[in-house]
């Protein structure tokens, strides 16, 4: 069986790939349980506010190893594998500005990552 470097090794969006990584994953996640209709909430209530936070080494670390941003970045849809490095600061600027995350394919929701 033949591996490949890029079995071995993933590549995110740094500084610290191995704390981007499963953040913005987890956030993408998240935003598609929260949109599906398994998601539970009285009926006919709408998700109108996201607010995140991270625990652990990623709480102590988080700013300093991109973190926030992949958390950022995960609820607006993006994903390790299909994010734009170059179009990140620009999807979290507008989204600090705006406070108000617009996913494709989802609702827009109301988030202040401050």
């Amino acid at each position: 069986m033949f591996l490949s470097v890029f079995d071995l090794f993933k590549i995110g969006i740094g500084p610290s790939s191995s704390h981007t990584m499963g953040p913005m994953t987890a956030a993408r996640r998240f935003l598609d349980e929260v949109a599906g209709d398994d998601w539970p909430r009285p009926a006919g209530a709408k998700v109108d506010r996201i607010g995140a936070s991270l625990h652990g080494s990623l709480a102590y670390t988080g700013v300093g190893h991109g973190s926030d941003r992949a958390v950022i970045l995960g609820l607006a849809g993006q994903t390790p594998q299909t994010v734009d490095p170059d179009q990140a600061d620009g999807i979290i600027s507008r989204i600090a500005a705006d406070k108000l995350i617009s996913p494709p394919g989802h609702p827009s929701y109301h988030f202040d990552p401050a």
